[in-house]
């Protein structure tokens, strides 16, 4: 009884961190100061714990169970319904429950990893309006509030990347991601209204039904479908628009565990709701596929050039976020969620060993670490499972993830499966060279005194694994794993190779010492290409940048000297004819009378010219 009404009530749980918002700011800077501002997370920590459990009791009765849908009136206008829609169902339960698992970790991280800074209200605020915002995208069935939900996501997003003011960095960063995803939110909002007149709805479930019997021109839904796909190309960090979340890798650390898991999956969410939208355009299913796979292959190689170990893990989830919009593209939905799920919880635990590492040696330079594999051995094993459980290594997660992807696409798309196979080896490869640069090897400078965290911060990692180790016996459990009469051997031991080749390469490269550090290509240009970012930033300044640059000069200039100048050649004219006329005003009337009287006069003559003319 009590885990039913906790699923009828289930709309409750994005409350949940709004009520934690509301008390942290009690301990905002200008209000309570006695007790210091770690209440605010502790408050915070106790309302994800309630979101947290409030899943878990309710999944097991939404479980194989249809769908519960909840339709909120809220405006209806002129043939337009604002109508907020929510799902109940094991799907977006089982979804809030993984977000609130995350964060619910991602704070006692915090807790640990800001114990002396004095912004615990600002941070835990913003993360809770980030589970507060996630939880509500999961349980939304509309386009329109989606794309709001998804607008309040990426304000969080700018705030927490921007939480330290007094680093140009941050800010700089904070400034960026906000910039890139405008741009594509722009573009998908114009999609969301474009899309409105053709189905007349925003429901998802609508839409797919309208789908299923639309006759639409193919270049509309082109058109319309790219606009669409804009704004998750931002969110997932797709190229070209993929930069920012580089740079937001300034930000902390516990806010980098939740965004790089779950946070940038929130684009890949919506875009598999409107995957039968999407599907009316075989040109833009084929453009999705494109994008994901140029991003999936140059975020991997980028990520191996990389020296800083927040940047190459970032490029990495730009590229598990390019094999989600592969799965898309082949509509294998089934396959995109399992991405999505795998993806999260080895990420997380992948930036929380990092994280580990960078809080005790205060550098996140790869040259400049080495030998804490005997120092720390919590975070060494952290990272080994994480890294095991992103790539497709069995019996762990990412394993089954893929080859749930390769195995439906190798009828229908088998060029797909070599692009799948080369992204698992570069990945395999780029993780266990960051292994081997920082747990391998002999100490150095930074790392001869790197003990292990204290509990805030190896929990956390310890709980991580324990998730990671045992989401295949979840998954099984939940019957969402081939059997093994189904299972497709041939590709499963294909990926298993793959994995076995990178991590192999990987292990001699960077593990083993028999090779100097750092590798230099014999190809130096090569080299610069991927560490530079295949010179991405460059292009940008020299095309958009230069262009707004040039446009703004230019608009300055016609506003300066054309719209300000005419106005101000009137006021000078004025003023001028005003000065000159006043010195030939005598004060007396009849003068004043001449004037107008001539003044008549010669307009008379000048208005009744021709007429003279042709008496004469």
């Amino acid at each position: 009884m009590v885990a039913q009404f906790l699923a009828q009530s289930f709309w409750l749980v994005p409350i949940y961190p709004l009520i934690g918002v509301s008390f942290s700011l009690l301990w905002s800077p200008g209000m309570i100061r006695r007790t210091g501002p770690r209440p605010a997370g502790y408050v915070n920590l106790l309302m994800t714990f309630f979101s947290l459990l409030h899943g878990l009791i309710a999944f097991p009765a939404v479980w194989q169970q249809p769908a519960n849908y909840i339709e909120i009136p809220w405006l209806q206008v002129a043939g337009l319904d604002l109508t907020l829609s929510l799902e109940i169902s094991a799907l977006t339960v089982g979804a809030t429950t993984l977000i609130t698992g995350l964060n619910f970790l991602a704070q006692i991280y915090a807790i640990g990893y800001l114990e002396m800074d004095w912004g615990w209200s600002r941070f835990f605020s913003l993360l809770a309006l980030f589970e507060a915002g996630m939880c509500a995208l999961v349980i939304c069935n509309s386009l329109f509030f989606s794309y709001i939900l998804l607008e309040i996501l990426t304000l969080g997003t700018y705030l927490l990347i921007g939480f330290w003011l007094n680093q140009s960095l941050v800010v700089t960063g904070a400034r960026d991601a906000f910039l890139t995803k405008r741009v594509g939110d722009l573009f998908l909002l114009m999609g969301v209204l474009a899309l409105y007149p053709l189905a007349g709805t925003w429901n998802f479930n609508e839409l797919a039904a309208w789908a299923a019997t639309a006759e639409v021109s193919p270049t509309v839904m082109t058109l319309i479908g790219l606009a669409l796909i804009a704004g998750p190309m931002g969110k997932c960090a797709q190229f070209p628009l993929h930069l920012w979340l580089d740079e937001a890798m300034e930000g902390p650390i516990p806010s980098t565990i939740l965004r790089n898991s779950v946070v940038v999956a929130v684009g890949a969410w919506v875009l598999v709701k409107l995957e039968p939208v999407l599907a009316l355009s075989s040109v833009l299913l084929n453009v999705i596929i494109a994008v994901g796979a140029a991003t999936a292959i140059g975020g991997t190689l980028i990520s191996i050039a990389q020296i800083d170990v927040k940047r190459s893990l970032s490029y990495l989830v730009s590229a598990y976020m390019g094999l989600i919009f592969i799965a898309v593209g082949t509509q294998q939905l089934e396959a995109a969620l399992l991405l999505i799920l795998t993806h999260a919880v080895s990420q997380g635990l992948l930036i929380m060993g990092t994280g580990s590492i960078i809080l005790n040696n205060i550098t996140q330079d790869l040259t400049q670490l080495g030998g804490l594999w005997g120092r720390r051995p919590i975070s060494g094993l952290s990272y080994l499972v994480g890294l095991a459980g992103l790539i497709a290594l069995p019996p762990l997660g990412g394993f089954w993830a893929l080859l749930k992807l390769a195995d439906g696409v190798w009828v229908s798309h088998p060029w797909v499966v070599a692009i799948l196979l080369l992204v698992n080896t570069l990945a395999a490869f780029s993780t266990v060279r960051e292994f081997g640069l920082i747990f391998a090897g002999s100490p150095k400078q930074m790392t001869v005194r790197s003990p292990e965290n204290f509990w805030l911060i190896t929990l956390p990692m310890t709980v991580l694994v324990g998730v990671n180790l045992h989401l295949p016996l979840i998954l099984q459990s939940l019957s969402l794993l081939p059997s093994w009469a189904t299972l497709n051997k041939d590709m499963a031991l294909l990926l298993f190779w793959s994995s076995v080749a990178g991590c192999s390469i990987g292990a001699i490269v960077y593990v083993g010492q028999s090779i100097p550090k750092p590798i230099q290509l014999p190809w130096k240009k090569i080299q610069e290409f991927f560490a530079y970012d295949l010179y991405t930033p460059n292009l940008y300044r020299s095309s958009i940048v230069f262009s707004i640059d040039w446009l703004s000069r230019l608009t300055d200039w016609f506003d300066r000297y054309i719209v300000d100048g005419v106005v101000n050649l009137v006021g000078v004219a004025f003023l001028v004819g005003g000065e000159t006329l006043k010195y030939g005003n005598s004060g007396q009337g009849q003068f004043y009378v001449l004037t107008i009287a001539l003044g008549l006069a010669a307009m008379t003559i000048w208005m009744s010219w021709s007429f003279i003319t042709h008496l004469f």
